[in-house]
């Protein structure tokens, strides 16, 4: 009987949750399945994984075939990096000892990258709700300068637009006087000038 390592799909639509099952290989999807391994839940970030490992470990090396996702479900919780190094010991080509350290070694290794990830989302989300909140003060305290402009009195605004108002009007008045003066007394002066040339000719 050929065996598979694979998911099972639970949940609602939208947010899926998933078992980690050992079936048989011609069994339907969400069918009849042997022994359940773990579970796996990628609503939350970082997904959240939860296996049993020696069960897991056994499964795989009876010979237990995982699809893709479950490959790198277990490649993530490090099922598929002991099954190697156990391999390697059965070869000779390390000692137990020294697979246990290469394996606690990535085991650290993993959790801080896990740690850091986890941290990293803290500050962005943090950091977000920051930039809402001081968003949501600036956008508050235009609606509040709009709202007092509104409800300022009504004559002074009134005032000051007559006023306003005045000031353009008398700026052109004053040019358009300016204006005339020099163009009356210009006219004499080239009708002078064209009589006199006009008596010497």
């Amino acid at each position: 009987m050929a065996t598979k390592i694979r998911l099972q799909r639970f949940g609602k639509k939208g947010k899926p949750f998933f078992h980690v099952v050992v079936a048989d290989s011609r069994s339907p999807r969400d069918g009849k399945f042997i022994e359940r391994l773990g579970s796996y839940n990628p609503n939350t970030n970082p997904a959240t994984i939860e296996i049993n490992f020696e069960k897991t470990l056994d499964w795989v090396n009876k010979g237990a075939q995982p699809t893709d996702t479950a490959r790198a479900i277990l490649s993530y919780k490090g099922v598929l990096y002991k099954k190697h190094l156990e391999g390697g010991v059965k070869k000779g080509a390390l000692t137990a000892e020294q697979a246990d350290a290469k394996f606690a070694a990535w085991v650290e290794a993993k959790g801080g990258q896990i740690e850091g990830k986890i941290e990293g989302l803290s500050t962005s989300k943090s950091e977000a709700k920051k930039a809402a909140l001081a968003a949501e003060a600036k956008k508050n305290a235009d609606r509040a300068a709009a709202i007092a402009l509104k409800n300022a009195p009504v004559e002074e605004v009134v005032e000051e637009e007559v006023v306003a108002e005045e000031a353009p009007a008398a700026e052109a008045a004053t040019e358009e006087v300016v204006a005339e003066t020099p163009a009356v007394e210009e006219t004499p002066a080239t009708e002078e000038s064209a009589e006199e040339t006009k008596e010497e000719a």
